[in-house]
């Protein structure tokens, strides 16, 4: 039968396979054993190096057994220091101006010197930022007020104006005149709203900063009047 004959030729071709795996083998050609790699061997490194790490080493060495000496000390010194650093900044982030401007002004005696901006310069300002207004604009109207007082104050005392300086800061500025606090106070309020809330400023906003700015810069001239 058919399929008798095909089993009969099953170990004959098992036979030929195995033959030639046997001459594969015995071919001297055919590399089947495992290659062994030789060590890199690293090169060492240049004397110049080498001198250069032990002449680190002997003078770092004495500091390093000075610093594990000392280190329970400086270990709370560090702390300690750690703790005033953050203190400070987070004074600095809830209570602006606790350090540096109002630490100049108790050394001063806190004492504010009577100032008022020049009245022609005041004159121009409320000119121009009348103009603003008529159009309609009280938001850069009252800002313009709020920028130019700001410079006014810079120019007179240069000392009391920083980069950092927020209007808030300069309202609460014990080192300004009271009438000049008042007013920088009123001013300053509308235009947080305006830049911060998103809220425009109606012309009663407008009105109240101009009359506080201009009751404050013009008072002496009112006063001779």
């Amino acid at each position: 039968m058919t399929t008798g004959q095909g089993n009969e030729a099953l170990p004959a071709q098992g036979d030929d396979v195995a033959s030639a795996w046997r001459e594969i083998r015995a071919d001297g050609d055919i590399q089947f054993s495992p290659v062994e790699m030789p060590e890199a061997q690293a090169e060492p490194p240049p004397d110049w190096l080498t001198e250069l790490v032990q002449w680190l080493a002997d003078v770092f060495a004495p500091i390093g057994r000075f610093l594990i000496y000392i280190w329970p000390v400086l270990m709370w010194v560090l702390i300690v220091a750690g703790v005033l650093i953050v203190a400070y900044f987070l004074i600095n982030a809830y209570a602006p101006g606790t350090f540096g401007r109002r630490g100049r002004g108790a050394r001063s005696g806190n004492k504010s010197e009577e100032w008022v901006p020049e009245e022609t310069e005041a004159l121009a300002l409320l000119e121009e930022a009348d103009r603003l207004a008529a159009s309609g604009d009280y938001d850069e109207a009252t800002h313009l007020l709020l920028k130019r007082s700001v410079g006014q104050i810079a120019e007179a005392r240069p000392d009391l104006v920083e980069p950092s300086s927020t209007a808030r800061e300069l309202a609460s500025e014990p080192r300004l005149p009271e009438a000049a606090r008042n007013a920088f106070a009123l001013i300053a309020a509308p235009v947080e709203r305006s830049l911060f809330a998103l809220r425009k400023l109606s012309q009663d906003d407008w009105q109240a900063a101009r009359a506080a700015y201009a009751d404050f810069a013009l008072a002496q001239k009112a006063l001779g009047s």
